[in-house]
């Protein structure tokens, strides 16, 4: 039965005649008689007993009042639902990493979710790289991405993939030779960074610094193209994931060494308020930029 139908019950039963029903309904009083008398053909029964000054349902036409009240009053419960769900889908995400290494890969996620979720905005905070996590609970950002889980009340901590950080040699430098590097090979170095604090760099922070073993030279290059051109000319090393690298065509003068003999594995965890847990944008974000960052970084 079709949801017109409940309309046009609905709405004589209300005004009690044919002539105010077809003004509400917008349609001319024949249009109206005509609906009336296929629904009671479809039916096989009367629905209402036409009187010259009201309407009135018959019993039949009672029970499908009554139907036409639950499945209209459903009809409108989903729509606000679906019109609060539309809402909540709407909002800005202020995002931080605290590795320089992710801005060079999340270019084609954000494209993703602008086509997916046009009424999201996501601004990148790059002020807040070196510290994303004092920033998110200051509320100065909504999102960081962070490689050590956090154990502060009120965040919630989702892990989203792993990767491993490699050293990127030219194939005429000593260490290009090795089967893997250990730490005191650095210490003949010079290391090509994005940036600094030295605290901010994962080789350093999770691979040279336990070791008490600092580069002969650190050099920070902000421009990926400049570091890697300085590695190709033979000039430095540098570190990364190799799914930051995508973008780049990369010489094959150029080789890739493990650090250590497990290699330098990283965990990436996205880092919320847990009162922004039942924001809707939110949890779009949330669910896409795992899927997204999972698939890229697969080793």
């Amino acid at each position: 039965m079709e949801v017109k139908y409940f309309r046009l019950i609905k709405t004589i039963a209300v005004e009690g005649n044919i002539a105010n029903s077809s003004e509400k309904l917008f349609l001319t009083q024949s249009a109206l008689s005509h609906q009336l008398k296929e629904l009671e053909d479809q039916l096989g029964f009367k629905v209402f007993l036409r009187k010259r000054n009201k309407w009135e349902l018959t019993e039949e036409g009672e029970e499908l009042h009554k139907l036409a009240n639950n499945v209209l009053n459903s009809i409108e419960v989903g729509f606000n639902k679906i019109k609060t769900l539309q809402e909540n889908s709407k909002g800005t995400i202020r995002m931080s990493m605290e590795c320089y290494s992710f801005y060079q890969g999340i270019s084609a996620f954000l494209q993703k979710m602008w086509m997916l979720y046009p009424e999201i905005k996501i601004n990148l905070i790059l002020e807040g790289t070196q510290h994303p996590i004092s920033k998110l609970v200051a509320e100065e950002i909504d999102i960081a991405i962070v490689t050590v889980k956090p154990q502060i009340e009120g965040l919630t901590s989702t892990k989203i993939f792993e990767d491993e950080t490699l050293t990127l040699v030219h194939e005429e430098n000593e260490l290009a030779e090795k089967a893997y590097l250990e730490p005191e090979d650095f210490a003949s170095q010079h290391l090509i960074i994005h940036s600094f604090p030295m605290e901010t760099v994962s080789v350093f922070e999770h691979f040279l610094k336990p070791n008490n073993i600092l580069p002969r030279k650190i050099t920070a290059i902000p421009l990926t193209e400049v570091s890697l051109d300085l590695v190709n000319s033979n000039q430095g090393i540098m570190c990364l994931p190799k799914w930051g690298l995508k973008s780049f065509n990369l010489p094959n003068e150029i080789v890739f060494k493990r650090m250590g003999r497990s290699g330098l594995i990283r965990q990436h965890y996205l880092v919320l308020r847990s009162s922004d847990i039942s924001k809707k944008y939110i949890t779009d974000f949330v669910t896409n930029f795992g899927e997204s960052f999972a698939e890229k970084a697969g080793r």
